[in-house]
């Protein structure tokens, strides 16, 4: 900062700041955890020596522009919370839509939920039970289909 350390800072001085640890964090800088510090240290901050304190192991700023908020940074930064929380991140295949993972998901999830309470029902009654959850083919079949259709039409029109 150009200004004496004992110098009382301002908003617009703490939202500088901030994007100035945005942008260091986009550069790979700062760790998910240290940026989360350093960041409430720059709202709480005072003084301008305040704000110096946390550029100290840092470069100048560079001379490219900080890069506008989008989805990829969006799911650059969600995917940068899960790891940091020791979640894992799941990706789907590459031009696999979301849709369809969303409705194999959805099957998978019904199929299973039935299977289980088939597997209860079955261990409680005297008399062997019908496989009723064999029904949920129907649809898993017709997702297939509609998968089989949807890749082979998006295959061919890259």
């Amino acid at each position: 900062m150009a200004h004496a350390p004992e110098l009382r800072a301002g908003d617009a001085d703490r939202q500088s700041a901030a994007d100035r640890l945005r942008a260091a964090h986009d550069e790979g800088r700062l760790d998910l955890a240290e940026y989360d510090r350093r960041l409430a240290e720059a709202y709480a901050a005072v003084t301008y020596g305040d704000l110096d304190r946390l550029f100290t192991d840092l470069p100048a700023r560079s001379s490219s522009p900080v890069p506008a908020y989008s989805m990829a940074s969006a799911a650059a930064a969600a995917a940068g919370v899960a790891r940091a929380a020791g979640a894992s991140v799941v990706r789907r295949p590459a031009g696999f839509p979301l849709a369809l993972t969303i409705l194999w998901t959805i099957w998978a999830s019904v199929v299973a939920i039935n299977v289980t309470v088939w597997l209860l029902v079955s261990f409680a009654a005297d008399d062997p039970v019908h496989f009723w959850p064999m029904w949920l083919a129907v649809p898993g079949v017709a997702l297939g289909i509609g998968t089989a259709i949807t890749m082979r039409v998006r295959g061919t029109s890259d």
